[in-house]
C-alpha cells in the first residue's frame, strides 16, 4: 500500500484509531513485561552473539497489522534505526478466533475488557520495515478484575 494511501487511511480514521494511552492501561496480577528480555535481546545483538535475521523475523501479517492497526510509539527502531515502531495488540481467548483478534480501535479493546470471560492480551511491538519484534507485555483482560 502506497504511503498516500496509508496516511488518509490514518487521517480519516483518527477518531476511532487506537492511541499510545488506549493501550491496556491497568495493571493487574497476572500482567507480564518483557522489557529486560527485550534489552538483553537487543544487547546481544549489538555485542554480536545473535544474527539480525534471528531478530528481524516478523510474518508479513504481522508487519501489515503494524501500520494498519498498530499504535505508533514514537521511537526508532532498535535494531536498523530508520523505521518507526509499533504496537500490535492481539487477544486471545474463549469466542474469539485461534489465531487471536488483532484491536484496531479504541473501542475494542474496552468491549473486550468488559467481557465475563478471562483474556489474554499480547502487546508486540513490531518494526514494519525491517522486521523487528519482540514481545512487549501480557496482560489480563476480562473476567475478575483485580
Amino acid at each position: 500500500m502506497s504511503s498516500v494511501r496509508t496516511k488518509k487511511f490514518s487521517i480519516s480514521n483518527r477518531s476511532i484509531a487506537l492511541e499510545k494511552e488506549d493501550l491496556i492501561s491497568v495493571e493487574r496480577v497476572a500482567d507480564v513485561e518483557y522489557r529486560l528480555a527485550r534489552q538483553a535481546v537487543i544487547d546481544y545483538w549489538k555485542n554480536g552473539k545473535i544474527e539480525r535475521e534471528n531478530l528481524c523475523d516478523a510474518q508479513p501479517m504481522l508487519r501489515r497489522n503494524a501500520i494498519h492497526c498498530g499504535v505508533s510509539v514514537e521511537e526508532g527502531c532498535p535494531i536498523c534505526e530508520l523505521g518507526e515502531v509499533y504496537y500490535v495488540t492481539y487477544v486471545f481467548g474463549p469466542r474469539l478466533p485461534a489465531h487471536g483478534r488483532c484491536i484496531s480501535t479504541k473501542g475494542e479493546l474496552q468491549r473486550l475488557d468488559d467481557r465475563k470471560t478471562q483474556l489474554s492480551a499480547y502487546v508486540i511491538e513490531v518494526c514494519p520495515d525491517c522486521g523487528w519484534n519482540h514481545l512487549v507485555r501480557i496482560a489480563s483482560l476480562g473476567g475478575n478484575k483485580f
